[in-house]
């Protein structure tokens, strides 16, 4: 965790006496790693699927060369800044969200630095997905408990990455995981989550079984 990463701006985001749906925005809410290639091909380079994770993966179309660390973080760092350029809405999470939202609390929870914040703010908005939104680069189970305050609701959690659904784990035992990822390519190279993370197949998969996980909440 960056140092100051733990203090997590919430103030603004106020919930109702709902269940709690918080989503992962990047691969997740949005398309992130085609249009990452997009973005990459118009620089020279590209993304290739051949291990989940960034690095050793792009490389100079020229050469065939993966690029340098420094110069993968330069690259995201622009592809943030115009992300409004590139991204757009993964399927059918526009519709499955809204009807979520009508019986549920959704909070955005975006890994990104929060300085690229307002330009995403923009994209959602554009396209219809204005719940609340938390930039941050902190562990995201400590920021899952602070939203939900540890209230009697049924909450769950939808995110591409196993490590933030293990923060999730250690900070809120009762939430639903939920692994969804718009990149087939790349979700199979994904590691094994683990027996305690469900993997939907796509976003109207992962609407029945947070529905299921809300209904036998109240059940209980």
């Amino acid at each position: 965790m960056k140092p100051g990463a733990d203090i997590v701006p919430l103030d603004h985001v106020l919930l109702s006496d709902r269940p709690l749906v918080v989503c992962d925005v990047d691969e997740v809410v949005l398309e992130y790693l085609t249009p990452l290639d997009a973005f990459l091909r118009s620089r020279g380079h590209e993304l290739l699927p051949r291990s989940f994770r960034l690095t050793g993966n792009i490389v100079d179309r020229s050469t065939g060369e993966a690029v340098l660390e420094a110069a993968v973080k330069a690259l995201q760092e622009e592809f943030f800044a115009t992300q409004d350029q590139w991204q757009t809405p993964a399927a059918l999470a526009v519709e499955t969200l809204g009807a979520l939202g009508k019986d549920a609390d959704v909070v955005f929870l975006t890994a990104m630095p929060p300085r690229h914040a307002e330009v995403r703010r923009r994209l959602l908005d554009r396209h219809g997905l204005d719940f609340p939104m938390v930039a941050t680069e902190a562990a995201k189970g400590p920021v899952v408990q602070a939203l939900h305050r540890g209230r009697s609701l049924p909450l769950a959690f939808v995110d591409d990455i196993h490590s933030n659904h293990h923060s999730v784990r250690e900070s809120v035992p009762e939430a639903l995981l939920v692994r969804l990822m718009a990149n087939q390519a790349f979700l199979a190279l994904a590691p094994d989550p683990g027996e305690f993370i469900v993997t939907a197949s796509d976003w109207r998969d992962a609407e029945r079984r947070i529905r299921a996980h809300f209904a036998a909440f109240a059940g209980r």
